[in-house]
């Protein structure tokens, strides 16, 4: 083991002296995929980790979207809130773009002194998922989707969100998917997404402009899970930094305006072999396998009971409306984007399934922690999917909840999923989400004021 972690210190002194950096920020994703940590001299940073001394209180993974912890007595560790020792993953360190002082980012593994995991971490939760598929020689493989609007600067929480300008001084006022001459008026912006991208070495595909107005996606490429993950934490940092320099925001709200489409992460799927790299979802003839089948039955039968790691706010199901191109059902079909499991025209080795669920809200590491478990539970029982859906799978019955109450009641009762992504985990992020629920549920809306002051 203290070879190893030579190793590994070597690494990152090599590296950081190559690239001349000054500071080290640790990034730990907590429940919500907020990033917390600690920003560090580049040799302080050094000094503490050969001491395996970079910690942070364990209530990080307690904490809710409201900066707040939620009420859990009957817990002793939450109460005397012990530190975890934080393990920088070398393979996640890259050049943090437009700092005055050249930084890094790196991010974190949360352990107990022991050196065992720390259950609650996201990032563990994912890496747990990954070593069930590991055990029966599989490795999944995901690509993001990620879509997010840009808005003008709003410091007023009480007023809605509206477009911002673009390069000929109009704001956008109608939906323009697809439009080159729509996304060229933000091009300084995208431009510099795509350099700062480059220089944090994200593995992104292409950008588009999406339905709503100002509402832009990237596709990352396919790759590892845990990969992934990381680089859809780290994009939306640099995005919304990125954003701030050109004077608008850039969100990733699952619905931030009422008359707009909804932003979501639609996660891409496939499974290959380790030990030949073959499409295990691909059958010889070039037709769906059964492994394909029973992956898409176990996402049929187990998202709608998990929905609060794929949608985890209030805001969440906002989104989940028919008019908006968004799923209410977990229908399947090919090409057919009225179903939440979307198959991709494809040929046999580029075979996969796209789940619709996620909004861009998600924390990365649920989510796809999420997708990957149900679809993992539907393998090793051999559920078998319901019937193709060739026509509008809006007009089948809605399965997933209406609302994060429901959700959350239905979260608590999917035993089959809790078992295998943790108890202690599961316990945890239900106590944030429910005490985040009880916030908003405290709220006057101007909706009532508007409706209600004076009419009943």
């Amino acid at each position: 083991m203290a070879a190893k972690t030579g190793d590994i210190m070597s690494k990152f002194e090599t590296w950081i002296r190559d690239n001349g950096i000054g500071e080290v920020e640790c990034l730990v994703p907590d429940m919500n995929g907020i990033i917390r940590g600690k920003v560090v001299p580049a040799q302080k940073f050094l000094e503490i980790e050969r001491n395996q001394a970079l910690r942070i209180p364990s209530s990080v993974f307690q904490i809710t979207v409201t900066g707040e912890y939620p009420e859990d007595g009957s817990d002793p560790i939450s109460i005397s809130d012990p530190d975890v020792v934080l393990h920088p993953d070398f393979d996640t360190i890259c050049v943090a773009p437009g700092y005055r002082t050249p930084t890094a980012f790196v991010i974190a593994d949360a352990c107990h002194s022991d050196g065992s995991p720390y259950e609650s971490s996201p990032r563990y939760v994912l890496k747990r998922v990954l070593e069930l598929y590991e055990k029966k020689g599989w490795r999944p493989v995901v690509a993001p989707e990620l879509e997010f609007y840009l808005t003008q600067v709003n410091a007023d929480p009480d007023l809605p969100l509206l477009p911002p300008l673009g390069r000929s001084g109009r704001s956008e006022s109608a939906p323009q998917p697809y439009g080159l001459e729509s996304i060229t008026e933000y091009e300084d912006l995208i431009e510099h997404i795509y350099a700062d991208a480059e220089t944090a070495g994200l593995d992104i595909d292409t950008l588009i402009h999406e339905s709503g107005a100002a509402q832009l996606e990237i596709n990352f490429n396919h790759g590892d899970p845990l990969r992934l993950a990381d680089q859809v934490l780290v994009f939306k940092r640099l995005v919304r930094q990125i954003a701030l320099k050109h004077n608008v925001y850039a969100t990733f709200m699952a619905k931030p305006m009422h008359d707009q489409p909804g932003s979501a992460m639609h996660l891409h799927q496939s499974m290959v072999d380790i030990k030949s790299g073959k499409n295990l979802f691909a059958a010889k003839d070039g037709g769906n396998s059964k492994m394909f089948d029973h992956f898409v039955g176990g996402l049929q039968k187990y998202l709608p009971q998990i929905t609060p790691l794929l949608a985890p706010n209030v805001n969440s199901f906002r989104r989940m409306r028919p008019s908006f191109s968004a799923p209410i059902n977990l229908q399947w079909g090919y090409d057919n984007r009225s179903c939440g499991l979307r198959v991709p025209l494809s040929d046999g080795q580029n075979r996969r399934i796209e789940n619709r669920i996620p909004g861009a809200d998600s924390n990365p590491y649920l989510a796809i922690a999420a997708s990957l478990v149900c679809g993992y539970i539907g393998l090793i029982k051999e559920i078998e999917p319901t019937p193709m859906v060739t026509g509008n799978a809006y007009r089948e019955a809605r399965t997933l909840p209406r609302t994060l109450d429901e959700a959350l009641d239905r979260f608590k009762n999917c035993k089959p999923v809790r078992d295998l992504l943790g108890e202690s985990f599961a316990h945890a992020f239900t106590l944030i989400k429910e005490a985040e629920l009880d916030a908003f549920q405290a709220v006057i809306s101007s909706w009532e004021r508007d409706h209600l002051l004076l009419k009943v």
